[in-house]
């Protein structure tokens, strides 16, 4: 039955949208005939030269309207659309997820529609003997549909997809789940790459700043280390020029004892520059220190330096694997719908198949 179902009706185009019926009471008010959005798909059933809209809902057909040249499909907002099914008794309204979704719902309306007049047209035109012989036809058609196993055709195949589609959804969350671990380290690592980065930068930034306060200290008590100097030798030269002229002068004792202590008073001073240049001397060698920790410093620096740009390779390695992942999954869950909505159709059919065939039992 499943071959020749096929060849009798075909999906011509499907959209998905949010289902609403007019309460039969009030004719004023909608009520949702799904609680989500479904698949509303137009058919052509070759057979019978006719076109519907079908909309199913688990085993449940939502909508099965017959289009009519009469009928007009009325665009009521951006998003929803309405048109009114004289047989059904009701009137059915779609909610879009989006304009342009309806508007092409709408052209395609229209398009059939259109199809439906011509085809009335065209079969207005043929002899009326050929409808006996299409109303003989019709039960040996379900006689014959009714000798072929129609489960098994169905449901074999369909469960076989669904069973391995829903191994390569778990196998794509698992590797997604991965993926996002191997993220989240790579993330931490780099932060904390990151930190380390700005610490070691602090660091340089001080040590650059000493150092150049070093450098120019150091010029400074260079300065003041000559100064000292010439002073030193500008006072043992006042010395000498005094012990000379003490020797000279042997009896004055008050210039003599004015001379000792400016002599005590220089040596005094003299002491006091040759500490101030031991410290010097020594503030040279801290200085000495600094450069190597800079030196140290710039080595870590290249380092992790080198270390994020192997992470960023591999965070761009990871992002292409888990897209392509992403783009499997997408073309894998596009088959499983698919694959329902047709099942959905053929479960509707069959269901339509079985209550003919119990009402030509009953007759």
């Amino acid at each position: 039955m499943y071959p020749l179902h096929r060849e009798r009706e075909q999906p011509i185009f499907s959209a998905r949208a949010h289902v609403f019926q007019i309460d039969p009471t009030t004719k004023r008010n909608w009520i949702p005939a799904s609680k989500h959005s479904v698949t509303v798909s137009f058919f052509y059933d070759a057979t019978r030269n006719v076109y519907r809209i079908i909309s199913v809902g688990g085993t449940k057909a939502i909508i099965n309207s017959t289009i009519t040249p009469n009928m007009t499909f009325t665009k009521t907002s951006q998003k929803f659309g309405q048109w009114a099914d004289s047989r059904a008794n009701t009137v059915y309204g779609l909610g879009f997820s989006s304009e342009q979704q309806l508007q092409q719902f709408s052209e395609r309306f229209k398009e059939v529609k259109e199809a439906a007049r011509l085809a009335r047209e065209k079969s207005q035109d043929k002899p009326e003997l050929s409808n006996p012989a299409l109303s003989i036809a019709a039960p040996q058609d379900m006689m014959e549909d009714l000798q072929s196993p129609p489960v098994l055709c169905i449901n074999g195949p369909g469960e076989e997809k669904l069973y391995r589609s829903q191994s390569a959804d778990i196998e794509l969350s698992s590797e997604k789940e991965r993926i996002k671990k191997m993220l989240s380290e790579g993330s931490i690592c780099e932060l904390s790459w990151e930190a380390e980065l700005f610490t070691l930068q602090d660091s340089n930034s001080k040590l650059v700043a000493a150092l150049h306060e070093a450098n120019a200290n150091v010029e400074q008590w260079k300065k003041q280390l000559s100064a000292y100097q010439e002073e030193t030798e500008r006072l043992r030269d006042q010395v000498a020029e005094l012990e000379a002229q003490g020797a000279r002068h042997a009896a004055c004792d008050i210039g003599k004892d004015e001379l000792n202590q400016s002599l005590e008073e220089l040596e005094a001073v003299l002491k006091a520059k040759d500490e101030e240049i031991h410290h010097l001397q020594s503030k040279k060698c801290d200085y000495n220190e600094v450069e190597e920790e800079r030196e140290e410093a710039v080595q870590r620096l290249q380092e992790v330096e080198s270390r994020n740009a192997e992470l960023e390779r591999r965070v761009h390695a990871l992002e292409q694997t888990l897209s392509n992942s992403l783009d499997e999954r997408s073309r894998a869950e596009n088959e499983v719908q698919r694959i329902i909505d047709i099942l959905d159709v053929k479960i509707f059919d069959l269901t339509d198949l079985r209550q003919s065939l119990a009402t030509l039992v009953h007759k």
